[in-house]
Parts: structure tokens; sequence; C-alpha cells
């Protein structure tokens, strides 16, 4: 058994880095299962082409085959180009109808995206019609704000280099082999792409609904973790949780005294009793000996919605409905303080509920009629919340997201460090873990 095919059959099984390494909140499995790993690699040995049995042993994902075609396809890019797309200088903003000395380099840029044809002259000094059109593409593939014009704001990530982006396709391919093994062996499952601000859910591998999603503000970043829905509630209270009403919370109550009403929330203590505000001393409140919880009641007011999404996990994160609706118009959703907000929650909770009795219509009328109801699943469903800064339209199209939590580096160094086994986490005693 040779040291190089070792590493390669543990790299195509568990990728090269080992993601708890890069984060604590870290939980999906790295379980090499039933399968015998002394077996596997002689099987691999014997087979004579570990290349076909790694690819039918594996059953990559569509998402990792779209990932390594583009790959190979940038890097052709890349050596036929002289390793990079062209850069556009700065200076003003570039806007229909102008004529500039730079318009020409940014035709040739956006047409080496494929934002702008490639039958299309990139001499033409004018800013016309149809450019305007491959900027606004780009704009909205690069979930910027969508103008149609050329300034700052749309100069960066123009100026991304080609090299940049080959790095950012092969972070992704490097995440995909971390959970293709959970995506693998479940038939049903929901996935939630923080980078993407979307959520879907997945029956029989194929995706049957998707969302516009809310993840955590850049200084509460929602963790990338798995866990097991097990219940909706409708009209839910919202219980504040403790980093929340250290940070937030008491120190509004403090400023403005008519805070807790204005919100609809009440103050009880540890045996559920409700307590009256105007009885506290808040002066002397400190956040690390507050008695109380803060609980905000039912209502489309509410943190929470009308409707949660529980499954358990120790970062109090969940998915739910919200009152600020307006923010699912913008491009980059991090709004939340961890948790995820959907912007379809009701047809989410019928599709998960999965029952006759729970219609579009009887929802309505149990929101309507304000009452708080818990609905335990039949079967707890898993739920992903990852970070793909690549994702492929329904077309195939490509686009590359803002690595909006500047979680790519890390990522990255680590590929491109030197290679360590780490043991996967059911590894058999008596084994030494390193080739």
């Amino acid at each position: 058994m040779t040291d190089s095919l070792v590493r390669y059959l543990y790299h195509q099984e568990f990728g090269k880095v080992a993601p708890v390494r890069l984060d604590a909140d870290w939980n999906l499995s790295r379980r090499f299962g039933d399968r015998d790993p002394i077996a596997f690699v002689e099987d691999a040995m014997r087979s004579g082409n570990l290349a076909g049995f790694t690819s039918d042993y594996l059953q990559r994902s569509g998402y990792y085959r779209q990932l390594k075609d583009l790959l190979a396809t940038y890097r052709e890019q890349a050596a036929s180009e002289g390793g990079g797309y062209p850069a556009v200088p700065a200076g003003p903003t570039l806007r229909k109808g102008m004529t500039d000395d730079r318009i020409p380099l940014l035709r040739a840029r956006l047409q080496a995206s494929e934002h702008l044809p490639a039958s299309a002259s990139t001499d033409d000094r004018t800013f016309d019609d149809a450019l305007e059109d491959a900027v606004l593409a780009f704009q909205r593939d690069e979930r910027i704000d969508v103008d149609g014009a050329v300034g700052a704001g749309t100069l960066a990530p123009l100026n991304v280099s080609l090299q940049a982006r080959i790095d950012q396709i092969r972070v992704n391919l490097e995440r995909t082999r971390w959970v293709f093994r959970d995506v693998r062996e479940e038939d049903d499952f929901v996935v939630v792409n923080i980078a993407d601000f979307r959520a879907y859910l997945v029956r029989d591998h194929a995706t049957v609904w998707e969302t516009k999603a809310q993840v955590g503000r850049t200084y509460r970043k929602t963790p990338v973790f798995e866990g097991k829905i097990k219940y909706a509630q409708f009209n839910p209270t919202w219980t504040v949780p403790p980093g929340i009403l250290r940070r937030d919370i008491l120190p509004k109550i403090k400023a403005d005294r008519g805070y807790l009403d204005e919100k609809d929330m009440k103050l009880v203590d540890r045996e559920g009793k409700e307590v009256d505000p105007a009885s506290i001393d808040w002066d002397a409140v400190s956040a690390g000996r507050f008695p109380y919880q803060v609980v905000q009641r039912p209502g489309p007011e509410n943190a929470l919605g009308q409707v949660k999404f529980i499954f358990p996990n120790p970062h109090f994160v969940f998915l739910h409905d919200t009152p600020h609706k307006e923010h699912f118009d913008d491009q980059v959703r991090t709004f939340s303080s961890g948790c995820i907000r959907i912007e379809k929650p009701f047809e989410f909770a019928r599709l998960l509920l999965d029952d006759p009795q729970w219609t579009d219509e009887s929802i309505a009328d149990l929101i309507e009629a304000g009452q708080t109801k818990t609905v335990y699943l039949d079967e707890p469903l898993p739920v992903m919340v990852l970070y793909w800064t690549v994702v492929f339209g329904a077309d195939g199209e490509p686009r590359f997201l803002p690595d909006v939590y500047d979680r790519d580096g890390a990522v990255l160094a680590a590929l491109d460090a030197g290679f360590t086994v780490v043991p996967f986490d059911d590894f058999p005693e008596g084994l030494d873990a390193a080739p």
C-alpha cells in the first residue's frame, strides 16, 4: 500500500481539510460507516482503475460534478488567456451613452465571463444598450446594486482575478467532499446555503421547494452545522436568548421603560409567573444577575413571525417567519441575530408536515385564531446549514457569491498547506491514522 494511494483515497473520501479544525461548531459526520477501510483500499488497488473505482463508489452529487467541470473550464481559460481576465482601470463611473477609453476593456472583461456575447465587438468605445444589459446581468450574478452603471462597487468584483475564481471553486469542491456523504445517505432533507441566502427542501434527491432567507449579521454569523427538525410551532412566543437579552433588550428597556409594552413583551420569573416590570429597579439590573426571562407574546410583530421550525442545537438557531419581510428584497440578506428567517414559511410548513389535514386554508385559519400550537413531525427531518459561495442556476450557469462571512480564505489556506490525515469519526482501534 503506497503512501500516495492512501492519501488519494482519504482525500476523495473525506477531503483534504478537516473542517472541525477550521470551525469548532462543525458537527457533520466523518464516519467511514459499515465499510472496512483496509478492504476498501485493497479493492481500490485491485480495480486497476483508481479514478473509476472512486467515482463509482463515491457517487458524487451533480453539484460536485458541476464544480469539477467548472474548475477544468476555468483552468483551461486561464491557460489560454495568459492567466486572467482583462482588468478595467479605476476612473469615473461608466454609464450608458458615455464614451470612454476604458469601455473596450469593460467589453473584453464581460465577454470573458460570458456576460457579453462572444460575437460582440470589443473595440467600441461607446456604452450602448447591449453593454448595459451585460453589466446588469453581471451585477445580478454578483449580488450587488443593479443599476447598469460601473462605479467602484461594480468595478471591484469585475477585477477579481481568474485565479481567485479558480481558488473559489476549489474551496467549494472541498466543502462538498465534507458533506456529500450526508446528502447521499438521506432521501429527504433541508439545506440552507448561508452565502446564497436561500433554503431548499429536497425530497427523493430532488429539490421540490426553495425560498429566500435572511441570515445572521456579519458580527452574529449563522453557524455551519446540521440538526433534525422535530416540530413546527404556529403563533409562537419568543423567549429572548441570553445573548440577545444581554446585548440588545436590557439596554433598550433601561433606556425606555415603555419598551416591553411597545414590543408586546412580558417578564416571567423562574417559576414561569408573570412579573410586573414596574416592580423592577431597572437602574440596578445587571445582565449577569438578571433573574427573569423576557418573553414576546404571539402575533404578527413577534420576532419569530407566526411560525417557527425547531431543530434543537446549542446555538439556539432555527428557521422561522419574520415581521421584517422588506429585507427579502435586498441582495445581501444579513439581518438576523443568527437564526434563519424564511420568506415563505407557511408553504414550508405545509410541505414539511406533509399531512392532508395541514392545507393552506387550515394553516391560515390557525394563524388567524392566534392559538399557539406545536405540531411534531412523524419523523425528524435532517437539516444542513452550509456555506457555499459557488452555485448553479436552473440553466446550469455558475454564479460566484460574495464571501459575506470571509470563510473562504481559511479553507483555501488549509488546502494549500501540507496534507495531514485526521482520523475519521469511527476509525477502527489499533490502526494507525497516519499514512
